[in-house]
């Protein structure tokens, strides 16, 4: 496996994430050697899901990882690769905070549904059908919104610049201070 590099909207390369990606049509040794080193390299990154467009590939591709039960994560962890993925349904509304490996020092308060219904296809290229979540409905939301080329500052109510106080504990602090505005 390997560890692959992370696009972040501030290089040249970034550009790649404002497009829309293009469906995958060949499923074979190769992607799925992709969907090893995507897993990899979110990892790496402490992410909890990674899209083909923040590693420079324009694909409707992503994987996520993300525990059954928070409160026994080693144990519960399931693993989601998602391939052509589209929302069926959605329902629900919720504001919480998110995050992005290629927005590294940005968090964001984005409003997601809180159950979608997506259609993808697996490694194989068979169709199934997922019903997600809460949190999980969040990544999923986020991830396919990278696969249309929308960011979470593109649709954010509010925009942080995430602070790392000296005691560890971290603070948000809103963009528009950080630039001496108020709304």
């Amino acid at each position: 496996m390997a560890k692959l590099r992370i696009l972040t909207i501030w290089e040249e390369e970034g550009e790649l994430l404002r497009q829309p990606a293009k469906r995958v049509r060949i499923f074979d040794r190769r992607l799925h050697q992709l969907l090893e080193n995507m897993v990899e390299t979110m990892r790496e990154g402490k992410g909890v899901g990674l899209a083909a467009p923040q590693i420079g590939l324009d694909q409707r591709i992503f994987v996520i990882e993300y525990p059954e039960d928070e409160e026994r994560p080693e144990e519960t962890m399931q693993r989601y690769e998602m391939i052509n993925p589209e929302i069926v349904k959605a329902k629900g509304s919720e504001i919480a905070h998110e995050a992005c490996l290629s927005l590294p020092g940005l968090a964001a308060e984005v409003d997601r549904a809180t159950y979608v219904l997506v259609k993808a296809q697996d490694r194989h290229g068979k169709s199934r059908r997922i019903k997600v979540y809460d949190w999980l409905a969040r990544i999923v939301q986020h991830e396919i919104d990278h696969l249309s080329g929308v960011l979470m500052v593109d649709i954010a109510e509010q925009v942080y610049k995430v602070v790392e106080q000296e005691d560890g504990e971290v603070e948000l602090v809103p963009v528009e201070e950080l630039f001496g505005q108020e709304e």
